[in-house]
Parts: C-alpha cells; sequence; structure tokens
C-alpha cells in the first residue's frame, strides 16, 4: 500500500489511488481494495492535503476521481499555491462557492453601496443559472447561453452588462491569484452600452427655476445654487456639514458623501474618487446661499448621523436623495422648465465654464476629476456653443480660400524713351542756367523735344556721346 500512496513534492498532501468496491457488508473499500495492488488501472488517483482555517482544528481536502497520477499532482500543487492567496484551487468548487467567497473578501474593501450593488447580481440573477457548474469548467458558452436567456426574458442590455462586469470582476481576480488560467467573461459578450444623451438645463432655464424656487421652496433653491455653482455631486452636498464650510475663507472641504443603500438606508462613505476629497472655490451667490442656510442651523441626533448638516430636515436629520430628486423633478414642473437630473446640474456647471472660456484643466481641478482626459471625454459633447465656434471657425477658412484672387491696382505709366535709352537721355541739353550770354536757338532737336526731364550734364560728355550737336555751341 507504501507503493500507492505518494507524497508531494513539498512534502504537504498526498496522492493516492481508490476504488468504489464494497465489501461483504456493503462498506466501500477505498484504497483498502487489495485490486489496486494486483491491477494498475484499476481505481482512479485521489489527493488529500491539510489546509490552514481560523477555527481550530485540522481542516483537510480530498478531491478524487482524477485519471492518473500526474493530473491530481497537478491539482494538489495548484490548490497548496493557491492557498496562500487565500483562494483555494479546488477542483470541485462551483461557480457558486467562489463568488460567495469572493463578496465575503470583497466588502471590507468596497463601499456598502457597491458591495449591495453586487450582492444582488450575484444572489439573484449569477448563482441561479451558473453556480452549480464546477469554476475550472466555466467557460465562455456557459456566459453566451445566460446572456441569451435574459435577453428574452426582457432584461435590459444595460443591466445584463453590470451583470457580466461583476461577473468579470470576479474571475479577473481569480486570474490574477493564478486560481484560473484566464478570464471566461472576457472579452465581453454584450459591448458597454452607449451613455444616454443628457439634457443640459440653457443658462435661462436655470435662472427661472431658481427664480421660482426661491420663493416656493428656499431649501431647494440654496441647494441647487450650490450644485451649480460649486458643482459638486449631489451626495456630498447633503452630506456637507458646517464644519466643512468656511465663508471667510470662501472655499468648501469635501470630505464624505450620503448615500442610500436600496433606497431605504442612509449611510456616510468616502467620495467617489481619491481626488474628489479636495476644497472647493465659493462663489458670491453661493456665499449668499449658505448665509441662508446658516440662520436655519439645526443638529441632527439621529443614531449615526450626529452632526451639524448644512441641508437637512426639520428635525436636523439628513435629507433623503430620493427625496431631493421627486422634490426637484415636481419642482421643474411647477417652474416651467425642462426636465432634467440633479447629477445633470454638476454638468451644467462645466458648461457654464467652459463656454465662458474657462481653460479645461481649471474646469477639470474644480470639478475634482482625477484627470484631464476624463474632463474632456464627458464635457466635449456638451458645449454647443463651442462645438459652433469649430464648425463657424472652418467654414471662415474655406470661404476665404475660395474667394477670386485680389486684382491689380492701376497699371503705373510708362517711363519715358529717354530713361531706357542712353543716348537719348544724354541729350537732354535743358540747362537751368546758360553759362554764356550767346542765345540758344529757338528750335531744340527733335530728340530733345521728346524728354521733358530737367536735368544737367557735363557738356564734354554730351558732345562726345551725341556728334551732332557740336555745331550748336556746346
Amino acid at each position: 500500500m507504501e507503493a500507492i500512496i505518494m507524497r508531494s513534492a513539498a512534502s504537504r498532501g498526498r496522492v493516492y489511488r481508490r476504488c468504489s468496491c464494497r465489501d461483504q457488508l456493503h462498506k466501500q473499500l477505498g484504497s483498502r481494495c487489495p485490486r489496486l495492488l494486483a491491477d494498475p488501472d484499476h481505481g482512479t488517483w485521489t489527493f488529500a492535503v491539510d489546509v490552514p482555517q481560523c477555527a481550530p482544528g485540522r481542516h483537510t481536502v480530498r478531491r478524487g476521481g482524477f485519471p492518473d497520477r500526474g493530473t491530481a499532482s497537478q491539482a494538489l500543487r495548484r490548490l497548496i499555491d493557491t492557498a496562500g492567496a487565500g483562494l483555494l484551487a479546488d477542483p470541485n468548487q462551483t461557480v457558486a462557492d467562489y463568488l460567495t467567497a469572493w463578496l465575503q473578501a470583497k466588502a471590507m474593501t468596497l463601499k456598502p453601496t457597491t458591495t449591495v450593488r453586487y450582492r444582488a447580481y450575484v444572489e439573484d440573477d449569477l448563482v441561479p443559472a451558473l453556480g452549480k457548474i464546477k469554476l475550472d469548467d466555466l467557460g465562455y458558452g456557459h456566459i453566451t447561453a445566460f446572456v441569451r436567456a435574459q435577453l428574452s426574458r426582457g432584461r435590459g442590455p444595460v443591466t445584463i452588462h453590470r451583470i457580466l462586469a461583476t461577473l468579470s470582476s470576479a474571475l479577473g481576480e481569480a486570474v490574477r491569484h493564478h486560481r484560473l488560467d484566464h478570464n471566461p467573461a472576457r472579452p465581453t459578450i454584450i459591448p458597454r452600452p452607449a451613455a444616454a444623451e443628457r439634457h443640459i438645463w440653457t443658462v435661462d432655464e436655470a435662472v427661472a427655476f431658481l427664480r421660482y424656487c426661491h420663493t416656493a421652496d428656499p431649501l431647494m433653491a440654496d441647494l441647487v445654487e450650490v450644485l451649480i455653482g460649486t458643482g459638486i455631486r449631489k451626495g456630498e452636498a447633503l452630506a456637507l456639514g458646517w464644519d466643512d464650510v468656511r465663508l471667510d475663507k470662501r472655499v468648501l472641504y469635501i470630505h464624505a458623501t450620503l448615500s442610500a443603500i436600496d433606497n431605504n438606508r442612509l449611510v456616510i462613505t468616502t467620495p467617489k474618487t481619491r481626488s474628489s476629497r479636495n476644497w472647493v472655490a465659493v462663489s458670491g451667490r453661493v456665499a449668499t446661499a449658505l448665509h441662508h442656510r446658516a440662520r436655519d442651523r439645526r443638529p441632527s441626533t439621529m443614531a449615526g448621523f450626529e452632526g451639524d448638516f448644512v441641508f437637512h430636515r426639520p428635525d436636523g436629520r439628513p435629507l433623503h436623495p430620493e427625496y431631493v430628486l421627486n422634490r426637484f423633478h415636481l419642482l421643474c414642473r411647477r417652474a416651467g422648465v425642462s426636465r432634467t437630473t440633479i447629477h445633470d446640474l454638476r454638468h451644467l456647471s462645466a458648461t457654464i465654464s467652459i463656454n465662458a472660456g474657462v481653460p479645461l484643466t481649471v474646469v477639470s481641478k474644480t470639478l475634482r476629476h482625477s484627470t484631464l482626459s476624463t474632463t474632456a471625454n464627458i464635457y466635449s459633447h456638451l458645449t454647443t456653443q463651442a462645438a459652433r465656434e469649430a464648425v463657424d471657425a472652418i467654414d471662415k477658412t474655406l470661404t476665404q480660400a475660395d474667394r477670386p484672387p485680389t486684382p491689380p491696382g492701376p497699371i503705373p505709366a510708362p517711363r519715358p524713351l529717354c530713361d531706357h535709352i542712353p543716348q537719348l537721355h544724354n541729350q537732354m541739353i535743358t540747362i537751368s542756367q546758360p553759362t554764356s550770354t550767346r542765345a540758344y536757338p529757338r528750335t531744340a532737336p527733335a530728340a530733345v523735344s521728346t524728354c521733358d526731364h530737367i536735368a544737367t550734364t557735363n557738356r564734354h560728355n554730351i558732345r562726345k556721346a551725341v556728334p551732332s550737336l557740336r555745331g550748336n555751341g556746346l
């Protein structure tokens, strides 16, 4: 029997053969079957290894059914290697077991709202459809069949894409921990759906809404003033406390955000990104709105929400995000402006800044984006005025290039003939002052009358150049 049982190279675990033969009492013989020594093809290969557990005691993992010793040894080695990373490469582990363990591990690092959303996708969609499949056997075909079944049930592409993104995140972590060789959820079956077209208020609509709300609902008017004037997110504004407001310095400090789990339980968590924890400048309109709220300060005594919130209910508790959204839509209808979302007020502040000529880098820092490319990708298509200016510049350039060339000015008169023929030019005999008392002939040679230039020249040069003029007293 010692020849049958073999130790692993790392001296952890053992690989052996066993069968399903039974004795006279119908008890399974396992590794005690005498045919295992006589017949090398009898039975299948199994491995067993002790793995560490938080609870006291010994925990042994046994997995069998392998066709040969090499396959069993490889499975044992994978389980031992992944045990140190916290994920056991159990060949019998199902998708349901793995996703459950993955959720428990991610709950310590994810935000509560994200954890709840992942758990809903896992427990309501992934486990019922794929939970019984062994993790090592999960393939692209299983996921494709799951997507087709979801589409036939009428599920939307956005919801299915989010479910697949959750599955891909879980399987991707298995690949990073060498639990799987590849991620069967990649590439994704359904591409990321295009974002819905945003409807951004015009400046006139924003002014009309604020003018109406300052009379109908001052609390919502001040909240919208802060959202548009600073560009902060809704949850950040609802979690804003007076300890975070510095009106003397004209800044707000963003440290937390208010979220609702299942639209029921309120939690205060960290902001969306690391760069979101920052300060925001305060304008005059925002400072006025905060002064209005300061007159109605009322500390909250609610368990878990003790503090002094800027925007609160009459009893001091923070405003519920769902109530804020429903109230905002009601006021939009009463004010006669188009329906939009509260998050689109953040887009409105960015659009106003960009259209006013504020550099994109400054807008990105004001919105506290992690990278400049994030701002460019989100708001490049929102600046209608900038888009029109761009196409107008193209039109102007092409129109100017398509115009006929400007005709030249008037052609100057030709130069006198004497300016082109040196001999005729030297025949100019007009002398401003005579050199003797002898009068000149009344008539000049024909050649001289062709030029009206007044010039003086040396008489010696004239006689030398034009011999016919020597008899004229020169």
